[in-house]
C-alpha cells in the first residue's frame, strides 16, 4: 500500500522538528510538530515531541497533556511514557509517576538501566533530593513493599540466601516487633526463616544455597522486601559544630596521601535518627559478602532525607576537598559482627574522596584499639579495572608488599568519620563486637567524584614493575604514617 502524501509530509516535518529540538530551537521545532499534526492528527510521536518542546519552553501543563495524548494513541510509546514519568516527578507527583515507571520496567531489559541512569544524572547535577526520589522509586520497583500474601513470590532472590543474612533478618523482625514498629504479621515469617536456617545449619555457619520452590513459597513473600523503611527527615543541622572543617581540609590537602579523621562527626539529632533508620529499615539486601557482612545501597532503599542532608552538608563544609568539584556518586551502609577477621576486605573504591563513618555505640565494641579502618599509603594503579582493585585480594596484597606499603590504623569510635583519598587501599580492621542485633557494627560510606579525576594527591601514585611498564620507584613515605603505624591516632 502506498504512503499518502500527507503522511509523508508529516514524517518529514517530525524529522525536521526533531533536528531543531536537538539544536534547542524549540519554538521552531514546535511549529514543525504542530504542522505535522495538522496533516496527520493520529501521529503519536508528534504529540510526544510537541510535549517536549512545550516542556522545554516552561509549559509543563501543556507538556503533560500532550504526552497523555500520545500515549492514548500509542500506549507502548516509550519515549512519551518516559517523558511523562520524569515530568510528574519534577512536579512532585511521584505516586502518579510510579505506574509509568512500573510499565517501563516491565517493557524491556533496558528499563531498569534507564531508571538507574536518572539517579546518576541527578547525582551528577548535585540534586540529591531528586536523586533520592528517583532512587526510592527504583528500590520500590526492584524489591517491593510490604508483605505479599503467603506463598506469593514476585521473584527469586538474586543471590542465594546465607545463614548470616537469614539470622540478621530474624533478629531485625524481632526488634521491629519489640519496638512496636511491626506486629504479629511477622510471626509466621520468623517461623519460616527459622525452619530454613535449621535446614541449612548442618552444612556450616556461612552456608548459602538457592531456594527450592517450597522454600521460595515459605519466605519469598517477605525476603528482601521493603517491609519497613523508617521515615527519617532532615534535622536542623546534620554535621556537628564541634569540629573545624577548615582544619580538616588543611590536614587532608597538605599531608599526602590524604587521610584525616573527625570525632563527633554528626550532631546528636542526626546520629540518633541515623541509628534508628539503620536499625528499623529492612534495606539490608546485599548478602554476597564473606564473613556475614551485609550491605545496603542507595538504589536498594538505603535512602532517606537525613542521609541526603549529610551528603549536602559535607559538600558545603569541605569546599576545597569536595565542593563543586566532586559530586556524590554513591552511598551505602554495611553491617558486620560480632566478628570480622583483620584485613579481610582490602580494596580501593572508584571515587576521588571517601567519607566513612560509624554509628554503633562504643559500648558494643570489645576492642577499643581495633574495629575501625586500616588505610595504606599506596593507591590503586589507574590501569587496574574495578574488579581487580575492589576485590582481588590475591592481586592487591602482593602489590602492597612490592610497594613496601605502610598502614594507618584508625580505631573504631562511634560518630567518628574518616575522610580519605578513595584510591588508597583500605580495609576494615579486626572486629570484635558484643553479640546482639543492636550491637552490629554499622559503617556508612559516601563516595564523591571519580578516581581518575582526583587532583589532590596524584603524587602518591607509583608504577608497579610487575603490572605496569616503568622502573621501580621507591614509594612515598608519610611521617604521619610512620608515627601512627600500629598505634592509636
Amino acid at each position: 500500500m502506498s504512503v499518502q502524501p500527507a503522511s509523508t509530509d508529516a514524517v518529514r516535518l517530525v524529522e525536521s522538528g526533531h533536528r531543531l529540538s536537538r539544536a534547542r530551537r524549540f519554538a521552531d521545532a514546535e511549529s514543525c510538530f504542530r504542522e505535522a499534526l495538522d496533516l496527520d492528527p493520529g501521529r503519536a510521536i508528534a504529540y510526544s515531541n510537541l510535549g517536549w518542546t512545550r516542556q522545554m519552553q516552561g509549559d509543563p501543563s501543556s507538556a503533560e497533556s500532550l504526552y497523555r495524548q500520545a500515549l492514548a494513541l500509542e500506549p507502548e510509546l516509550r519515549i512519551a511514557r518516559r517523558n511523562l514519568a520524569k515530568l510528574l516527578v519534577d512536579l512532585g507527583r511521584d505516586e502518579e509517576a510510579f505506574p509509568l515507571f512500573r510499565a517501563e520496567l516491565d517493557a524491556g531489559a533496558d528499563g531498569l538501566g534507564w531508571m538507574q541512569g536518572l539517579v546518576n544524572v541527578a547525582l551528577g547535577a548535585r540534586d540529591l533530593t531528586l536523586a533520592g526520589r528517583y532512587a526510592a522509586i527504583v528500590a520500590r520497583l526492584r524489591w517491593g513493599t510490604g508483605l505479599n500474601p503467603p506463598g506469593q513470590v514476585d521473584r527469586s532472590p538474586s543471590y542465594p540466601p546465607s545463614i548470616p543474612k537469614l539470622r540478621h533478618d530474624v533478629e531485625q523482625f524481632r526488634y521491629l516487633q519489640r519496638t512496636g514498629v511491626l506486629g504479629g504479621e511477622l510471626a509466621p515469617v520468623i517461623e519460616s526463616y527459622e525452619r530454613l536456617i535449621a535446614h541449612m545449619a548442618p552444612q556450616g555457619p556461612e552456608t548459602r544455597q538457592p531456594l527450592d520452590s517450597d522454600e521460595s513459597r515459605a519466605i519469598g513473600h517477605a525476603y528482601n522486601r521493603l517491609l519497613h523503611v523508617r521515615d527519617t527527615p532532615r534535622v536542623a543541622r546534620a554535621l556537628s559544630n564541634s569540629w573545624d572543617a577548615a582544619e580538616v581540609e588543611s590536614k587532608y590537602l597538605d599531608t599526602a596521601p590524604g587521610v584525616v579523621y573527625v570525632d563527633d562527626f554528626l550532631s546528636p539529632e542526626a546520629l540518633d535518627g541515623l541509628r534508628r533508620f539503620c536499625l528499623e529499615s529492612t534495606v539490608w539486601s546485599g548478602s554476597r559478602y564473606a564473613h556475614g557482612r551485609l550491605g545496603a545501597f542507595f538504589q536498594d532503599g538505603f535512602n532517606c532525607p537525613l542521609l541526603l542532608q549529610i551528603g549536602e552538608e559535607l559538600r558545603e563544609a569541605l569546599p576545597r576537598v569536595i565542593g563543586d568539584r566532586y559530586p556524590l556518586r554513591q552511598l551505602w551502609g554495611f553491617k558486620c559482627g560480632p566478628d570480622l577477621p583483620a584485613d579481610a576486605t582490602t580494596h580501593a573504591d572508584f571515587a576521588a574522596v571517601n567519607v566513612n563513618f560509624w554509628i554503633t555505640p562504643d559500648e558494643a565494641n570489645l576492642d577499643p584499639e581495633s574495629g575501625g579502618l586500616v588505610v595504606y599509603d599506596v593507591d590503586a594503579p589507574l590501569s587496574w579495572d574495578f574488579d581487580t582493585y575492589n576485590g582481588r585480594t590475591d592481586v592487591i596484597k602482593p602489590y602492597l608488599k612490592r610497594q613496601h606499603s605502610h598502614s594507618m590504623n584508625i580505631p573504631y569510635r562511634a560518630n567518628r568519620a574518616v575522610i580519605f583519598n578513595s584510591d588508597l587501599f583500605h580495609a576494615s580492621a579486626g572486629v570484635a563486637f558484643r553479640p546482639g542485633y543492636e550491637n552490629l557494627r554499622v559503617n556508612i560510606t559516601m563516595l564523591y567524584g571519580d578516581r581518575e579525576d582526583e587532583v589532590h594527591h596524584r603524587e602518591v601514585h607509583q608504577p608497579d614493575p610487575v603490572s605496569e611498564s616503568g622502573g621501580l620507584v621507591p614509594p612515598w613515605r608519610s611521617a604521619a604514617f610512620r608515627h601512627t603505624r600500629g598505634t592509636r591516632p
